[in-house]
């Protein structure tokens, strides 16, 4: 079906700019400089440059208007006749131009290096204005009358721009990484308008290599296609929706101690997914053993009830869950929370202090405290301040355990758990509430669908409140790319489709013996049992209905 299929033409290695002429899709292989005519319906690809291959090797844009094309390569901008392609020079410079989009006589031009979108007049070929880019990758453009669309490839990200101010309107998560180029496709018969976007990157894979001993050996291969986004922006609650899946998944403890124990009356809590404005829970089942339900803090949360636990005994069970699970992203400026209201009461208490070893009182994290956000007082810039002051001073390593943010500050190297522990210290010394969420991500390969996916890791993030607003997401440490910025903002108000929310502001796990909850150091859940997660990708979710 037209606008609800994957695109994958035929030879591609690195799609880039793509662009519409009527039905047909125009794009560019920015590494073999093909320019190709593709079917949207049945992938058919034809090669639309046969004798001009090496003039189009490491364009990145391409736009079509009436029966011109253009193209940016290298710093400059060309244009051409798209019958005879021969390019005629249009503007140069000084840095590399990314991507390019055309309405009647007005060029836009991206500029990673410059940090803008330049806007030329065809006629006089000289820049009317500039726009400051939303985001901080290669990005590369789309028009419409009213819209200028921008896709980037760091920020996995599409933003929808006020095509005469470039001003944000909002934005949108790509449901898959690196998006490369994006077009707009208008039914001719509705008039309603379709976003394609493609993207370009490498995978993993095993190669059988049957002169190597083992043969089975880990290699890399590229990875272009193109793919329909479908969005759903809600102004008032200030967030769009983007491409979602339908997914199962599955949570199971496994009893197999490392020294036999014996627990008398147990309880055994896991938190069960949560329903929110992203995340819709279809169904919820039990694997192995019954359970009954308890709702703690809101959360729904699964009671697995034992006599005893024995030495020897051992058992499987957990829950099997179907989701529907969106990417969402918040548009909020520094502007919009100026004038809000205290923070509760009841939040000061329970989100502003130290309840799970943050180490508030320790020199090293109040002096962090106060030098991330420094003089100022809006409530978005002091999270973002924070954010980037972490970023800065640590970088991701993955860790068996868990320490205190004041070791973590000290030695500058943290997993995702020790980044939401620093995180929340800096934030509630700050007078910002905030919780973790989390456990979970689906492996984000959105096209393996029917097929078993094991993470290899849980994961956390957190949760800040903002007094009219609401809770807002923010991810631990995946917008670290490392360095010292400009960071990117993809996942700063915002979760990608394969973020699996579960027991927001509780303990994913507990166990009580005889009604008292048991410690670490009583036993560790972790030395009890063995967990086995699973997902399954059963169906993209349809586009949005109007």
């Amino acid at each position: 079906m037209f606008g609800q299929r994957t695109i994958r033409p035929l030879g591609a290695a690195a799609l880039g700019g793509i662009t519409f002429i009527q039905d047909t899709l125009i794009a560019v292989d920015t590494i073999k400089g093909h320019l190709l005519q593709i079917d949207p319906l049945t992938d058919n690809t034809k090669v639309i440059n046969p004798h001009q291959v090496r003039e189009f090797i490491d364009v990145t844009g391409v736009a079509v208007w009436k029966d011109t094309l253009w193209i940016t390569r290298d710093h400059s901008v060309y244009l051409c006749n798209l019958n005879s392609l021969g390019l005629e020079h249009f503007v140069t410079l000084p840095y590399p131009a990314n991507g390019i989009a055309v309405w009647e006589s007005t060029i836009y031009v991206s500029c990673q290096k410059l940090g803008d979108i330049l806007i030329f007049d065809r006629n006089t070929r000289s820049e009317i204005t500039r726009f400051f880019a939303p985001g901080v990758g290669v990005e590369n453009l789309a028009l419409t009358k009213e819209t200028l669309w921008v896709c980037d490839d760091v920020e996995q990200s599409v933003y929808c721009l006020d095509r005469a101010t470039g001003e944000i309107q909002f934005s949108v998560l790509t449901p898959f990484d690196s998006p490369s180029g994006i077009a707009v496709h208008t039914n001719p018969n509705t008039g309603k308008e379709n976003l394609y976007v493609a993207y370009a990157g490498e995978e993993p894979y095993i190669r059988d290599n049957p002169n190597a001993d083992p043969s089975h050996e880990l290699t890399y291969r590229d990875r272009t296609f193109i793919h329909p986004l479908y969005y759903d922006y809600d102004p008032e609650k200030r967030y769009a929706l983007s491409n979602g899946y339908l997914v199962e998944m599955s949570y199971a403890e496994e009893i197999a101690p490392l020294d036999e124990v014996f627990l008398p009356n147990i309880e055994w809590r896991i938190a069960l997914p949560s329903e929110t404005n992203r995340q819709k829970v279809r169904s919820v089942e039990p694997i192995g053993l019954p359970f009954t339900e308890e709702i703690i803090d809101g959360q729904r949360v699964a009671v697995f009830k034992f006599d005893n636990l024995s030495p020897g005994e051992r058992h499987l069970f957990g829950w099997k869950a179907v989701l529907e699970v969106r990417g969402m992203k918040y548009r909020l400026t520094p502007r919009d929370v100026e004038s809000t209201p205290p923070l509760p009461s009841e939040f000061q208490s329970r989100y502003l202090v130290d309840d799970d070893d943050l180490s508030m009182d320790t020199s090293i994290v109040r002096d962090a405290a106060q030098e991330a956000v420094g003089t100022e007082t809006n409530w978005l810039r002091k999270m973002y301040s924070i954010r980037n002051y972490v970023y800065d001073k640590l970088s991701y390593g993955i860790k068996p355990h868990i320490d205190t943010p004041d070791i973590v500050l000290d030695r500058g190297v943290g997993s995702c758990g020790e980044y939401v522990g620093v995180l929340l210290a800096l934030c509630r010394l700050n007078g910002i509430a905030c919780r973790t969420v989390g456990r979970y991500k689906c492996p984000a390969n959105g096209e393996q669908k029917g097929v078993p996916l094991q993470p290899d890791f849980n994961h956390v993030w957190l949760e800040f409140y903002i007094p009219g607003v609401g809770w807002l997401p923010m991810e631990s440490n995946p917008d670290d790319l490392g360095g010292y910025g400009p960071h990117p903002t993809r996942f700063f108000m915002g979760l990608a489709w394969y973020h699996i929310e579960i027991g927001k502001g509780i303990s994913f796990e507990t166990l009580t013996s005889k009604g008292q909850r048991l410690t670490k150091e009583d036993v560790s859940i972790g030395d009890l049992a063995i967990n086995h997660i699973r997902f399954t990708i059963l169906e993209e979710l349809p586009p949005f209905e109007e």
